[in-house]
């Protein structure tokens, strides 16, 4: 897997494609993917640039959204010759910005509001989520604003499901790796301790990742009415790789499977029930009768 600090483009994107075929599991995505580049890049043998990463990247997108390069060119890490997977994020960092918990609400008219920015690790981030969950006991409606959220821990994922799922387990999704499989399910509740009101869910086109997984799942089982924007549509679990001294890659490593629909969001996004732009979305959300759930078109 090795590869020199002057690398040609078609010599990084044989680097790629190795990395892929280690990584991804098999099938025609996979082929497809490596193929597309391939024929793109087959025949490049000038020195990679930051530019050359963005259209590698580009293309990679259409087969995978969550695929991203970033280039630097000042940098001399050594390349990995293993995944080493998402470094530690520390309880400070999670404390610092209160695991993303941006805003929680109650207005005058009983709607509960959370506004939450990241997934971080569900270990240090459940506290802060359970404590605003708390405050949406008695609440008329409410309101989940992920529109800025760009995703995390799948584990945080499923215990903000487990608040609004209902107090039974339920199957969330199975993630199909090269060598494994792993589901992720909501853990069963003390009767009564999960919040059942009329939920609706904020997105945008920033919404990303497990963000746009935790919203899907929502609508997938007609727990929430989605607003706003179509997300990017980034389903694939993915691992950090550094490929060369100055290209670090977030490469596709698992594809999500929905417990309920047997698909997922890659490439289509989650599609709002209500569409509008993001920056309307609050005030649609809360203009909408609670009554509005039941004439959507129930996933």
């Amino acid at each position: 897997m090795g590869i020199g600090e002057q690398t040609g483009v078609t010599e990084f994107v044989h680097h790629l494609i190795r990395w892929l075929h280690r990584l991804m599991p098999p099938g025609p995505r996979l082929d497809r993917l490596a193929a597309d580049l391939e024929t793109a890049f087959g025949d490049r043998p000038e020195l990679l640039t930051a530019a050359d990463c963005r259209a590698v990247e580009s293309l990679a997108q259409v087969h995978t959204r969550h695929l991203e390069l970033h280039f630097d060119a000042g940098a001399t890490a050594d390349p990995d010759t293993r995944s080493r997977g998402w470094p530690p994020v520390g309880p400070e960092q999670v404390r610092d910005r209160a695991a993303g918990v941006r805003e929680v609400r109650r207005l005058a008219d009983g709607t509960f509001t959370l506004t939450l920015d990241t997934l971080d690790p569900v270990d240090f981030a459940g506290p802060y989520l359970e404590a605003a969950f708390a405050l949406a006991h008695g609440a008329r409606r409410l309101v989940l604003d992920l529109r800025g959220n760009g995703g995390g821990d799948p584990g945080t994922l499923a215990l903000i499901a487990e608040c609004l799922l209902g107090d039974d387990a339920q199957a969330l999704s199975e993630v199909i790796y090269r060598d494994r499989r792993r589901q992720w399910w909501t853990r069963a509740r003390p009767a009564g301790s999960a919040v059942t009101q009329d939920l609706a869910v904020l997105v945008s086109s920033r919404t990303y990742s497990s963000a746009e997984a935790l919203a899907y799942h929502l609508q997938a089982r007609g727990r929430a009415v989605i607003v706003g924007e179509t997300t990017r549509g980034a389903a694939d679990h993915v691992t950090p790789v550094q490929l060369t001294g100055q290209v670090v890659g977030l490469l596709p490593e698992g594809t999500v499977i929905d417990a309920v629909t047997g698909s997922n969001w890659e490439g289509s996004g989650v599609i709002p029930d209500i569409a509008c732009t993001a920056k309307e979305a609050w005030e649609v959300a809360l203009a909408r009768s609670v009554c509005d759930r039941s004439s959507t078109n129930g996933r």
